[in-house]
């Protein structure tokens, strides 16, 4: 898989992510352990894009 390939699936992976969390915060009972760790894979996701991204 190539850099740009990967950026690419990172990039979704996060915005898919973005739904999720503000779907879970928008939600009444919402699970607030569910929510900090798809938080913390955002960040991840984030911080591998940002990484990638200067290698390219």
């Amino acid at each position: 898989m190539s850099l740009s390939s990967h950026l690419s699936e990172l990039r979704k992976k996060h915005e898919h992510l973005s739904q999720q969390i503000e779907h879970e915060q928008r939600a009444p009972a919402g699970d607030a352990l569910h929510l900090t760790e798809m938080k913390r894979q955002k960040l991840y996701l984030k911080d591998e894009i940002e990484r990638i991204s200067h290698q390219l």
